[in-house]
């Protein structure tokens, strides 16, 4: 190994969720289909998903070469962050994060009382927070944050099916609101959301209903999750929360506690190093009521589409957010320019269109075709050039706030 090379190949791990696709991930990877969904495709140190680097003796997890590079003080000994590539084929669950000192209460409080990590009913995987910045690849459809009140309103009042909803809205505000639904009897359940499906989704059939509406998805999910015998309460946030469209090349971030759920489409996900998730439907794991609504965010959200900022290079886009675990950029790499950088902290870079090569001062050269990814340890000075147009995400730790 050479003493001076800091640039290695890295493979991740793929996560088949029945929500994936069976095209996307497949395809950026140059890897065979076999009719599985491929929903997630991780580059990190979580132990649910260990990446590998490649030697030329064989491969090594990620996690343990950091440990040996920690003893030299040059490198943190796991990353703070988790890389991932998405495809959302069928809608996720309504859920959120908690909070890092919620994340470690809770984490301590279930191993206390037993609960092993693998439980069904387990809420606290881990003791770390999970705020998530995403970069749509596509266009891109998700719920975030709660509506604005007035808006909330003027929705409620026009599908009739919620009009007994509204006193608890007007006397309980948000919370009393959410909190009454989540709470109510599958029968008080049923009287409202049945109704409202059996007229939307005859709609949702004929192609009448458009995505930019709220009966799309409602539809849409009642036949994914629903049963003849119960309606899934999921469904009320989905016209309780915003409906985000992106664009591909934007973002939204997600802090703890806002809820949210990804409906359609394909993007880069980064995160902190945690699996904690608090679900609030729409899924067949388990739902906590009375543990999410002691994460949730019960303020009004005006969803914030990040379209990055454009570095002197031109080159690189910077999708700021608040997290100090993470920070996610794009560089656009035309053909006949290179693009430098000195990896402050341990980097993963992920080819996404295009081919690549990186060079290091020391002299060695890696060629990265689409799909293809590389650790670049701290301090590793390296440029990135390409044969043709490419585009490349690279993670790495946020910023400390001084």
């Amino acid at each position: 190994m050479n003493s001076l090379r800091r640039a290695y190949a890295l493979n991740g791990k793929i996560q088949s969720y029945a929500w994936g696709g069976k095209d996307f991930v497949p395809e950026l990877l140059g890897i065979e289909k076999n009719g599985n969904p491929f929903a997630e495709y991780w580059l990190g140190t979580h132990s649910k998903g260990p990446s590998q680097l490649v030697f030329p003796e064989g491969e090594i997890a990620l996690q343990t070469y950091l440990k040996s590079l920690k003893k030299n003080a040059v490198s943190e000994s796991e990353l703070s962050f988790l890389f991932k590539v998405l495809d959302v084929e069928h809608m996720l669950s309504i859920q959120v994060h908690p909070s890092k000192e919620a994340a470690v209460s809770g984490f301590d409080q279930e191993n206390s009382q037993g609960i092993p990590l693998d439980h069904p009913h387990r809420n606290f995987k881990d003791a770390n927070h999970k705020p998530e910045i995403m970069v749509a690849l596509s266009e891109f459809w998700l719920l975030h944050g709660f509506m604005p009140a007035d808006g909330l309103l003027k929705r409620m009042r026009d599908v009739p099916e919620f009009h007994s909803l509204i006193p608890e809205l007007l006397s309980g505000g948000l919370k009393g609101l959410y909190t009454k639904v989540m709470h109510q009897h599958e029968k008080e359940r049923n009287a409202i959301l049945r109704p409202l499906l059996d007229r939307i989704i005859p709609q949702y059939q004929r192609g009448e209903l458009s995505k930019q509406s709220p009966h799309f998805w409602a539809a849409k999910a009642a036949l994914q999750f629903g049963s003849t015998r119960s309606v899934d309460k999921g469904i009320y946030s989905i016209y309780f929360f915003n409906l985000v469209q992106l664009q591909r090349g934007e973002a939204i971030y997600q802090a703890a506690g806002v809820p949210h759920a990804y409906l359609k489409g394909q993007n880069i996900e980064l995160m902190a190093n945690s699996d904690n998730v608090l679900r609030g439907g729409l899924t067949t794991k388990h739902v906590d009521v009375p543990e999410l609504l002691n994460h949730i965010n019960f303020e009004e959200t005006i969803p914030s589409v990040l379209r990055g900022t454009l570095q002197a290079d031109q080159m690189e886009r910077i999708y700021h957010c608040e997290a100090p675990d993470f920070q996610i950029s794009r560089i656009d790499l035309p053909l006949g320019r290179s693009y430098k950088s000195k990896a402050v902290a341990c980097e993963i870079l992920l080819v996404i269109k295009g081919e690549v090569v990186l060079n290091e001062p020391c002299g060695h050269r890696m060629q990265l075709k689409k799909g293809k990814s590389v650790f670049i340890g701290a301090e590793c000075e390296y440029d990135l050039s390409a044969s043709s147009e490419a585009i490349v995400f690279k993670a790495t730790r946020g910023k400390t706030k001084s």
